[in-house]
């Protein structure tokens, strides 16, 4: 089987859906990894910018990652990016990795990456008589999806339907985040290690299990 998992930035798959990934690539599954953003110069350094493909290479290869698809759009500027130039991107890699199972982030979030990535991936995925991709799923970024403005609308809701029992995975999951040391933080916030086992043990205790990881299902075709 063959995962695909679209991600904004750099540390996006694993806060999202890590301890799943690892179950995935644990069972022989292929998992794919979309990266649509990069830092580049002159908000960022080069070390910077070369410390950080180091982290993406260790998380990835923690989590037993086959293959990494960088479309190295400038991070927090996608607003500046055609949103036709982006739906074209991200569908190209969609087509070419033709995923049983696709991950992507929520509309919702507060990161405007997130959102327009959000889009760009539901266009990609429209159903079409070739495409492999029978389940699509929204996947949820701490410190992204708990922190949106107050919805108007319940879709605009990140309300899980369905979820992943990662306790045989959380460490593998941890230890990949570890690797992201630009972007780990101290507890109490949301993005520290602490605050990652928190949040699988409170989406495990919603299911009825030690740890998981919540999404919402937005399509299933069943043949």
């Amino acid at each position: 089987m063959k995962i695909l998992v679209i991600a904004p930035h750099p540390d996006d798959e694993v806060l999202g859906c890590g301890g799943t990934i690892k179950k995935y690539t644990k069972r022989g599954d292929d998992v794919f990894l979309c990266i649509v953003t990069c830092a580049y110069t002159p908000d960022w350094s080069e070390d910077f910018i070369k410390n950080r493909k180091k982290e993406i290479s260790c998380a990835t290869k923690n989590l037993g990652i086959k293959k990494i698809i960088f479309l190295d759009l400038p991070t927090v500027k996608l607003d500046t990016i055609p949103q036709k130039q982006l739906n074209d991107l991200i569908s190209k890699c969609v087509q070419e990795i033709n995923s049983d199972i696709l991950f992507i982030p929520f509309y919702g979030d507060i990161n405007k990456d997130h959102k327009l990535v959000s889009e760009a991936a539901l266009v990609a995925v429209r159903p079409k008589p070739k495409l492999s991709t029978k389940k699509v799923y929204y996947y949820e970024v701490l410190s992204e999806t708990e922190w949106a403005k107050p919805a108007q609308r319940i879709e605009d809701v990140f309300i899980p339907n369905f979820y992943e029992d990662i306790f045989d995975s959380l460490g593998d999951k941890l230890k990949a985040m570890e690797c992201y040391k630009s972007e780990l933080k101290n507890y109490p916030h949301p993005r520290s290690l602490r605050g990652i086992k928190v949040l699988a043990q409170k989406r495990g205790i919603e299911c009825g299990v030690k740890a998981a990881e919540a999404f919402m299902l937005l399509r299933e075709v069943v043949k």
